[in-house]
């Protein structure tokens, strides 16, 4: 039985880590849903109305609508990322209680071929940047930097995201955006076998006026 924990642990958190990623983008699919269904009845009234103040009307509804949408998925989305670092808090306490070291091992950054997402570094960047609610962002200062670093595991999903910066609503938002992306990397390989690797994604984002 001794001799099964380990595995049956390592099941647990490869399961954990697949259904966190999936929560955001269960909540994402939700939402977006919602906005398809609620735009198609707002075109539907739009183009039944003659009355050009009247759509202009319409028209603004629709817009302050969307954005209380935004705002409401945000607070769903940090509700799953809360509920996230907790749980990769709890694994890491259960594999320290459960090791035989005092220390967890550590997660290489060099590999013979490194983590890579689908489409190189500047399609990961362009997907944050599409996934970044800058609603959620508060700064008297117009351009924000992070250091994001996060475990890419052997079968491609991220875990343990931690936004490192200044502003911590930037940190909180680029967190849920990694979280949120919607392919899987290609994991890193030592001598031919997939491992762990610990990845690096610097962010800077400067704000309108």
């Amino acid at each position: 039985m001794k001799f099964l924990f380990p595995y049956l642990l390592c099941f647990i958190s490869f399961f954990c880590s697949s259904q966190q990623t999936e929560d955001f983008r269960l909540v994402k699919q939700y939402y977006n849903q919602h906005r398809s269904m609620l735009g198609q009845e707002f075109k539907k009234k739009f183009d039944a109305e003659t009355n050009n103040f009247h759509k202009a009307s319409i028209r603004n509804d629709y817009l302050l609508f969307m954005q209380k949408m935004d705002s409401i998925e945000n607070v769903a989305l940090t509700a799953v990322l809360l509920k996230t670092k907790n749980l990769e808090d709890l694994g890491r306490l259960r594999i320290i209680k459960t090791s035989s070291t005092p220390e967890t091992p550590a997660v290489p950054t060099v590999a013979d071929k490194a983590a890579d997402y689908p489409g190189g570094i500047n399609e990961l960047r362009k997907e944050v940047s599409n996934l970044f609610y800058l609603g959620g962002v508060y700064s008297e200062i117009k351009t924000i930097k992070a250091n994001v670093a996060f475990i890419v595991e052997k079968d491609g999903t991220i875990t343990n995201v931690e936004a490192q910066g200044d502003n911590f609503t930037f940190n909180r938002q680029a967190e849920i955006a990694l979280y949120s992306v919607s392919k899987k990397f290609f994991p890193a390989i030592v001598n031919g076998s997939p491992v762990r690797y610990r990845f690096r994604l610097p962010l800077t984002m400067k704000l309108e006026e």
